[in-house]
């Protein structure tokens, strides 16, 4: 083991970034890949101790990052989201919350055999989910949006809620087993939390007015909310411990639902903040539990109590709680089943086993083992169960990754169709009806819209789709696309049509950082491929095969072909561009715009002969 702080905080974020991409690569859950990791350097082969290394800063660092990340998804609660689920989120995070602390409650006096002070203190904190493990899962799942939308909310606003919760059963142990708790300090708890929360309001309307009113320029945006969010955190958990997170969950949310422009700008960069803190606080927890924690965890009273925990009280708590309302069973299994909890059940409870055990409660010793158990078999089971359970239930998106269409057009039209036949989402996205006629003629799904207004957000679910390819007439348009979605959708994935083939080396330079990639070959451009299109040219899709190499389909092809993309077995998309080189392999699908066929071409110089001799008729009336 390095003792060196400045190399165990080099180590602990290459570690975490790693799992992030090792996730990735993979399509493994990225809190599973993060546990392991962390399990690896720490108790396993001795690496990394960072709670030894870092000292008396590890608490206040991962309080601090907690804070952070929980804000950052709280800024993604706009109550317009949840437009038709109130209900049925209102009831989890309230009837069902109750309902978790009290069967869980149960579950850990009758089960772990705890002592009933402990029992109830546990069960508290253990109803949460939280954004650092749901949202990773969220994101790899693509799970459909209703399930998704109260899975989120719940798990961000439960969050806070769990701790407290802990607090007050830890409040009401004292008053009712030690003399010198009096009601006046149940009291002050709920005072301190009243404050906390008006506390958070008013940081998140200061900073709102603020940037309304242009007090505060914008490269010192992001900095300014950084720094409010950790003063609200830390003066608010001074007063009581743990309200800190209450206080900037309703920072956060009250922000959200200002609807400020700036802000959806920096809610990016925090995002990907979060993702490295996410990263980097699992890694250092797991890292920094014990052997005997681990060897703990193999009690059967344990074990035992994991298992209740996942089968019985999660799925009762949700069926429970919405009772009438208007979820189906299928969305009622899922929510029921997916609870993997993270950060704050193993910072909180860490905190509550050193208090517990002064306060004289002797089976506290536990409730570090007892955590991570069930927070690395919800992670693990949930993790790998998620997609596979949301495939079965229905509740998932399309397998196949989607393409959104910028714009309405022939082009546009015969690609979308090229697309269905070959089973891919595909979506055009217009504001102007004119432009969606050959669309709506063809049967092609579509949305009439702007597809930068706030509204679309709300109104139409993107979930399905990983590729845009902006095709509107406008350069300046596509760039401004393609530049807004490079945070949803990645660059690599983010095409625009040139409008003009003299765009000059400014221009393409230009592209490189504000635009997306430039799609299809050189002189591809929007007028271009319309009127191929418009004069009969097709799209046709290609086999290659083991006898039909992409050598030999180049060599068929002349050079009015435009390649336009391949599909390979997995299903994933290459579309050609400017800057990359493609290559067809054995099993992949060639899709290009051709000219027509022989038969083609002989059909049309009969029509138009036709035409010219009814014109000639008709001249000869008049």
């Amino acid at each position: 083991m390095v003792d060196s702080i400045l190399f165990n905080i080099m180590l602990v974020g290459v570690l975490g970034v790693f799992s992030q991409w090792f996730a990735w690569r993979f399509n493994m859950p990225a809190i599973v890949v993060m546990s392991i990791i962390g399990l690896l350097v720490g108790p396993i082969f001795g690496i990394l101790h960072p709670d030894n290394v870092f000292g008396d800063l590890f608490d206040p660092f991962v309080s601090i990052a907690v804070a952070i990340i929980l804000f950052e998804g709280s800024l993604n609660l706009d109550f317009r989201e949840i437009k038709g689920l109130g209900r049925p989120v209102g009831r989890i995070v309230t009837a069902g919350a109750f309902l978790a602390w009290l069967l869980g409650s149960l579950s850990a006096h009758y089960v772990a055999g705890l002592s009933w002070g402990v029992a109830f203190v546990i069960g508290g904190l253990f109803i949460v989910t939280g954004p650092t493990v749901i949202l990773p899962l969220l994101r790899q799942a693509k799970l459909k949006p209703r399930p998704a939308k109260i899975l989120k909310w719940e798990g961000i606003i439960v969050d806070p809620l769990g701790a407290l919760l802990a607090v007050f059963a830890f409040e009401i142990i004292k008053f009712l087993q030690f003399e010198e708790a009096t009601p006046t300090v149940l009291l002050l708890f709920f005072l301190a939390s009243l404050f906390a929360t008006l506390f958070g309001f008013l940081c998140g309307r200061g900073i709102g007015w603020m940037f309304e009113k242009g007090y505060v320029p914008e490269f010192l945006k992001s900095p300014v909310v950084f720094g409010v969010v950790i003063l609200c955190f830390a003066v608010a958990d001074e007063i009581a411990h743990e309200t800190g997170l209450l206080a900037v969950t309703a920072m956060g949310i009250t922000i959200a639902n200002m609807h400020i422009s700036s802000i959806d700008d920096m809610r990016h960069f925090k995002e990907n903040i979060s993702v490295l803190l996410i990263s980097t606080i699992f890694i250092m927890l797991t890292a920094s539990l014990s052997v005997e924690t681990l060897l703990e965890i193999f009690q059967w009273q344990i074990l035992a109590f994991v298992l209740l925990m996942l089968f019985i009280v999660r799925p009762l708590s949700i069926w429970l709680s919405t009772i009438g309302t208007d979820l189906s069973w299928q969305e009622k299994t899922l929510v029921g089943w997916i609870a993997p909890r993270g950060i704050v059940a193993l910072t909180v409870a860490s905190y509550f086993a050193s208090v517990l055990l002064e306060a004289g409660f002797e089976d506290a010793k536990i409730l570090i083992s007892l955590t991570f158990a069930l927070v690395f078999a919800t992670v693990v089971v949930h993790g790998f169960s998620i997609r596979w359970t949301a495939e079965k239930l229905n509740l998932a998106s399309d397998e196949q990754p989607g393409v959104v269409i910028v714009g309405g057009s022939s082009f546009s039209t015969a690609l979308s169709r090229t697309l269905q036949q070959l089973k891919i989402p595909v979506l055009i996205t217009d504001s102007s009806w004119k432009r969606l006629i050959t669309a709506r003629k063809a049967g092609v799904p579509f949305y009439r819209g702007e597809i930068l207004s706030e509204q679309t957000e709300y109104r139409l679910d993107l979930t399905p789709y990983e590729y845009m390819l902006a095709a509107t007439e406008l350069d300046s348009y596509n760039a401004l696309v393609c530049t807004t979605f490079v945070p949803e959708i990645g660059r690599n994935n983010l095409y625009q049509l040139s409008l003009r083939s003299d765009r000059g080396d400014d221009i393409e330079e230009l592209v490189h950082t504000i635009g997306g990639r430039i799609a299809f070959k050189e002189g591809a451009t929007w007028e271009h491929l319309n009127r191929k299109v418009e004069s009969g040219y097709v799209l046709r899709k290609t086999n290659i095969t083991q006898q039909y190499n992409y050598d030999q389909y180049l060599e068929e092809i002349d050079e009015e072909t435009v390649q336009l993309f391949i599909k390979k077995p997995s299903g994933k998309l290459d579309f050609f561009s400017h800057d990359s080189e493609v290559r067809g392999e054995a099993g992949d699908v060639v899709v290009s715009l051709m000219p027509p066929s022989k038969e083609f071409n002989r059909i049309q110089q009969k029509l138009e002969k036709q035409r010219n001799e009814e014109d000639k008729v008709q001249n000869r009336q008049e």
